[in-house]
Parts: C-alpha cells; structure tokens; sequence
C-alpha cells in the first residue's frame, strides 16, 4: 500500500497561498482522479481541487478556514482500493445512511454512491459510507434523488427535534409513494406486505420531504421561506396545515424579537460589540493592488456629462430584436462597445507601464494591440475583475453574451484565476447602484479605467429648449506616466460620442 500526499498547487500565475474553504471528502472515502476533493479561495477567486490520485482518503491535513502556502500537503490517499465485496460482506442499509444527500456540485462523490451501487469500503464501520465496484441501476430509468440525509440545524432554532414527522404513522409512511429505482432503505425488502414495520423511533432521514401537505400550504411555506419538515403537523392524516404554519411563524418572529441587531446588546462591553474580520482572499489582494497602483501610477481624472437618449434607444431595439432574443442587453454593451472603438483611435490608452527590471531609470511603455477588457464586479466576496479575451474581435451579439456568462460566473463565485489575467483596460458600472460618477483607481498593470455612472432623466438644453433627456456621467482615470490630458480628453470625448449616436458603430 502506498500513501501519496497531494501538495497544494498554484493554480494561478505566481499565487503564494490558499484558504481550504470546504472539504468535500472525509478521510474513509473511495475517490477517482480527477474527483473534486476541496474548495480554496485564493487572492483572485474561488477554485475546485481535482483528485491527482485513485485510492482512499486517509487524513485531511489542513481543517477548513486555514490558510496556507503552495507545496504545502493538505491530504492524503492511499493508493488502497477496497474489491467488490461478497453478499455477506455487504451490511444491511439502515435509516441513518441509506438516502444520499445531493451533492452541491457536480456529480457525486464516491461517498454520495446510492447503497445498492456497491458493498461497505475497507475497514468502514458498519452502516458507514457505501461504496464499491457493484453493479449499477439503469442510468435512463433511475431519477436523481434529493431527499436530505438529515436535516441541517436551524440558525435561529438550533438542531430541530423529531416531532415533525412523529405524527406520521408507520402505515403512512408504507403507504407513501416511492419513486422507481429508488433504493433508499427506509423500508426494508418484505416490509410493504405489511410483515415488517419500520419504526419512528430516533432520527429518521431521507423521508423529511415527504411532509404531507396541501398544495396552498406548501406555496404558503414557501413565500414564508418555512421548511415544512421543522413544522409539528397536527393533521387529522399527519399532515401540516394553515394553523401550524402560523403557529410556527409567530414561534420564530418572537424569536427573531429576541435575537441581537446589528448593533448588539448596549449592556456588553465595547470590545464585545466589535467585529474582527480576517483581511485575506480577494480582500487582501484587492486591498495591497489598489495600494500598489495609487501610489506608483500618477493618477488624473476626467470627467463628461453625456446625453445617451439614443443610446437607451437602442438598447430598446435590441431587445425587442429577435437576434437578442433570451439575451440580456444593457446600457453597459453599448459603453463596452464605445470603450474598444475608442482605444482603437488613442492606441495609448490599452497599454502598460514596464518599469527597467535592473531597477535603473529606463522604463518602456507596452501599448497592446489586443483589448481584454475587464469589467469590475462586486460580488459576496469582495471586487473581481474579470476580463472579456480579445474583446475587439467580437460583435455586438458575442460581446453581449460574454458579458453576461462573466457577471454570472462573478456572482457564482467561480471566476477562475485566467479570467482575470491579462486585462488590458477596465470598466467600472458604478451607474448599477443609483450613483453618478467617482475617480476609480486604475487596475495594476493597466493605463486607463472608465466609470459609468447611473442613467436618469434630467433637464437638457437642446437647440435652444430644456427637455428632459436621458443623462449619465463618465468618470476616467489614467496613468499620467503614459496618458496625457490631452489623450485622455479625447478618448473620454470619442467614448461619449458612441453613447450619444451609437450609429457611428457602423463606420
């Protein structure tokens, strides 16, 4: 048996360290290369972990929340596969561990296997994980299963009791339908005549989503957010009604009543009522970035008022236009479009300062004939800066969805580490939470970064009458090592005009 120990890698382009966000693996579990065994956040995004080895975890070296260096060991696996078991070998299903849970991504894990794809892993407890090489159920005919293997502890309420299903009776539950294929081992085989009746002592898994409930009831507990399995049913058939979800409602209102605000109990010392967050991930490479470049590239900013009533014209067009059909169009397509036409025409503005690597005054100024362009995302954790790759090759149709697949991909928090390298110039929309304009900070390694302020009707003098126009500002900075005032006035000036007549697009 060998014993191989997987380091962390660099998954980007000179990252240091990492954070184990989660483990999806536990030390007994069967994995195949290739298998995702964690999570780790590092300075520019979340990242999967694949399985470089086939065998058995035996010890996860580094808990969750940790942050540590690249080459450091975080698990190992031995090379240790347990065969495919005799009949004998095979322990009986129980309650505890017969359903599944679903995985959060991707396929399941060798652990998440259905109990009758195999036989009990190496040295396992008895009515442990299920694991083996056995033979599989039709894969056209079996239905993924998303019952819960148990029912995870309430912030409010903690670890919810049993009650919610205790007024269901044996024979309700022997009754209830149960899907083709399915091989959860709630109900032992020769139960349903009647000659073997599982009880409902302890806790009962994989049967919480089968709640009775009346279809008004069920939408109710959904507007409400209410797990209908944390509701004590008191129905004449064992299942939940109106009353009980009120009852519950009021039960956790009045402990919501209860609960800190924001600000804390008054009567806890100060030092108490103080949060400490750790300063690391995305946050701590943003923070030492922006420091970076506001103290190294010399900025100045420009701003311009711009009529873009056309342009909301246009994105009006467009998404009536059955080519955009399904696609979402914004006003940030069309400055994203203004941004490449005007870097072609002040070149200067897609470049990058090289300072001399020996450290002496010599310095070059690398002006790209490529654009990606990065669009800066705020996300739950924290600013990204996703970029589009050769962005200027791409129509208008092909611009729009790649900025749509990198805002969900943002949100998602699964922008990889190369979807952020190689930015060219940036654009930032800070126009999408209701403000005007703002002196962005130029991203390392780039020259010019524009913000899009929000769009809004406002007076406007046009040939000689105020009428209400759609109004939005654009704010500009830019290295003033390569961009001069003048350069940066026209290139602001070039991006303003496509805004006001997107038309020029077809020159």
């Amino acid at each position: 048996m060998t014993l191989n120990k997987f380091n962390l890698p660099d998954v980007g382009e000179g990252l240091t360290e990492a954070e184990i966000v989660s483990w999806k693996v536990k030390p007994g579990d069967t994995v195949a290369i290739n298998d995702v065994l964690c999570e780790i956040e590092t300075a520019k995004s979340l990242v999967e972990l694949p399985s470089p080895f086939a065998g058995t975890v035996t010890e996860l070296l580094v808990p969750e929340g940790v942050t540590v260096d690249v080459g450091t060991a975080i698990i190992s696996v031995s090379d240790a596969v347990s065969g495919d078991p005799t009949p004998a070998d095979v322990p009986a299903p129980t309650l505890q561990t017969a359903a599944p849970a679903a995985p959060m991504y991707g396929k399941l894990a060798a652990d998440d296997q259905p109990a009758s794809d195999g036989g009990a892993s190496d040295g396992g407890p008895a009515g442990g994980p299920l694991v083996g090489s056995g033979p599989k159920a039709d894969a056209v005919k079996r239905r993924p299963r998303k019952t819960r293997t148990e029912i995870p502890a309430d912030p409010i309420h903690g670890a919810p009791e049993i009650e919610p299903v205790q007024p269901r009776s044996a024979e309700a539950v022997l009754e209830a339908p149960v899907p083709a294929g399915s091989t959860s081992g709630a109900v032992p085989a020769g139960s349903a005549s009647g000659a073997e009746k599982p009880t409902l002592g302890g806790t009962i898994t994989g049967l919480v989503n089968k709640v009775l409930a009346k279809p008004p009831v069920r939408k109710i507990a959904r507007d409400l957010g209410i797990d209908l399995a944390d509701v004590v049913a008191t129905g004449a058939r064992g299942e939940v009604t109106r009353e009980d979800l009120v009852s519950y409602q009021a039960q956790r209102d009045a402990e919501l009543d209860k609960a800190d605000t924001f600000w804390g109990k008054s009567g806890r010392p100060q030092d108490q009522r103080i949060e400490r967050i750790p300063v690391k991930g995305v946050r701590k490479a943003t923070a030492k970035a922006m420091v970076e470049s506001a103290f190294s590239a010399p900025h100045v900013s420009i701003f311009v008022d711009v009529d873009a009533s056309r342009t909301m014209e246009f994105v009006k067009r467009l998404k009536a236009s059955r080519d955009f059909e399904g696609i979402k169009v914004s006003p940030l397509l069309i400055l994203a479009k203004a941004v490449i036409w005007a870097a072609a025409r002040n070149p200067s503005v897609n470049a990058t300062w090289v300072d001399d690597p020996e450290g002496s005054d010599a310095a070059e100024i690398h002006v790209k004939h490529f654009m990606n362009l990065g669009i800066a995302a705020a996300t739950p954790r924290g600013l990204m800066v996703p970029n589009i790759k050769n962005a200027q090759d791409l129509s208008l149709k092909e611009l729009a969805l790649a900025l749509n697949d990198l805002a969900t991909t943002a949100r998602a928090g699964k922008t990889q580490p190369s979807q952020m390298q190689g930015g060219t110039l940036t654009v930032t929309n800070i126009g999408a939470l209701g403000i005007d304009t703002g002196t962005p900070i130029i991203n390392p390694g780039e020259v010019a970064i524009v913000a899009f302020g929000t769009i809004k009707q406002k007076p406007w003098v046009l040939d000689g009458e105020v009428i209400p126009r759609w109004i939005t500002t654009l704010g500009g900075s830019f290295d003033h090592r390569v961009v001069d005032g003048d350069l940066s006035a026209r290139f602001m000036a070039d991006v303003a005009s496509i805004l006001e007549e997107p038309a020029l697009l077809l020159d």
